[in-house]
């Protein structure tokens, strides 16, 4: 009989499986209400809609250039104008089968089994992941208070001090998950400088930008040329189960990356892409949806504290609350679980996201409806102690 390889052998992502056990509730029809993952409660934009119903007519969808659509990437780089003022070459973009294969991408073209590469802890649980399965080091820097919730030189440096080893990568997200921290321009600059005076591959995951409430939302872009950074159209663009994303990689990294993704993805889905394509111009469309997470976050921002669950870090991009809840457990995974057992509210623990500390942590996403983020805090208010 065989068995597994050791790479398997990864902590789950509790998220997903918190989801799984709300479908099966809601399947056997009970009034789940998920703040477990995030993933917003609105469709694509009309425009993408409409347009990937246009290519069904036309009823030929097939492969395309592992790197994408050649328009799509040029409709990425004009976004980039548009938004950022930075040019860049569409042949620097890369389309990808959502942001999980750009990190899959990243990890295999950057780096080296038993390379360390840092990420921040709390921090999005997959990173980890992904990283010890293809047998590279994972250094987490604890991001407090102190540090502004985020990498800096000074942290890393403890940390690589500790570990007594050399980074060869360091990953930061901003806005983040589950944090919810935004990294201004002067802290972004400093740590791509960082990065570059050593030689230490920089990754930005920026999957969050458009969700930006408080704070100065940057791409890394516009601090330096040599970071890889990884966007995606499941968060502003309302496109999670489309599966898209793309990448801007340096100019002397394409060719590296397109061989890999060649191999491991052939290419991007073209009805995602062509979808996606019309999904960058619907900001007006979209920005409505952003206006409807505010006013969830500025219920969360009150509400939780209220009931004793105390924000345990800035709500000020992505959609998430981070909260402690010492006050009532030591055991967050049992109290999501009873949680969603008895009122039908889903939650992620905070051990996903911090396998330090998460047993007094939780995260709630606030992607969801008015409606159903007001029925979940009524639900939670009435069932706390």
């Amino acid at each position: 009989m065989t068995s597994l390889s050791k790479r398997s052998a990864v902590e789950p992502f509790h998220a997903m499986d918190v989801l799984a056990e709300a479908t099966k509730r809601r399947e056997a029809g009970y009034p789940v209400i998920s703040m477990a993952v995030g993933q917003p409660s609105r469709p694509a934009p009309q425009a993408a809609l409409e347009a990937a119903r246009a290519a069904l007519e036309h009823g030929r969808v097939g492969y395309t250039d592992a790197l994408g659509t050649s328009s799509l990437r040029l409709a990425i780089a004009k976004h980039y104008v548009s938004r950022y003022g930075i040019e860049i070459e569409p042949r620097r973009i890369a389309v990808t089968t959502g942001s999980s294969a750009g990190f899959n991408l990243a990890f295999l073209a950057l780096f080296d089994p038993g390379d360390c590469v840092a990420i921040a802890r709390p921090g999005y649980p997959a990173y980890r992941n992904i990283l010890a399965a293809l047998g590279l080091e994972v250094i987490e820097v604890e991001a407090d208070a102190e540090s502004g919730f985020t990498l800096t030189p000074e942290n890393l440096t403890a940390a690589e001090r500790k570990a007594g080893r050399s980074l060869k990568g360091v990953l930061l997200a901003s806005p983040a998950n589950p944090t919810g921290t935004v990294t201004g321009k002067a802290r972004l600059k400093a740590l791509a400088d960082y990065c570059r005076e050593r030689e230490i591959a920089f990754i930005s995951d920026e999957i969050y930008h458009g969700l930006t409430f408080a704070g100065e939302e940057t791409t890394a872009l516009s601090v330096t040329d040599d970071a890889v950074i990884i966007n995606s159209f499941s968060k502003y663009y309302c496109m999670t189960g489309w599966r898209i994303g793309w990448m801007v990689l340096p100019e002397d990294h394409v060719r590296g990356f397109e061989r890999i993704a060649q191999s491991l993805y052939i290419s991007p889905p073209e009805l995602s892409q062509i979808a996606a394509e019309a999904a960058l111009g619907a900001e007006a469309e979209l920005d409505i949806y952003k206006a409807s997470y505010a006013t969830n976050r500025d219920l969360l921002l009150k509400r939780l504290p209220e009931m004793g669950l105390a924000i345990a870090s800035p709500m000020d991009g992505a959609f998430y609350a981070y909260v402690d809840v010492s006050h009532f457990t030591n055991d967050s995974m049992a109290f999501a679980r009873r949680m969603l057992a008895e009122i039908n509210v889903a939650a992620t623990p905070g051990f996903d996201f911090d396998p330090v500390e998460g047993n007094r942590t939780m995260r709630f996403s606030y992607a969801g409806s008015e409606s159903d983020m007001v029925e979940a805090v009524e639900r939670i208010a009435r069932w706390l102690p």
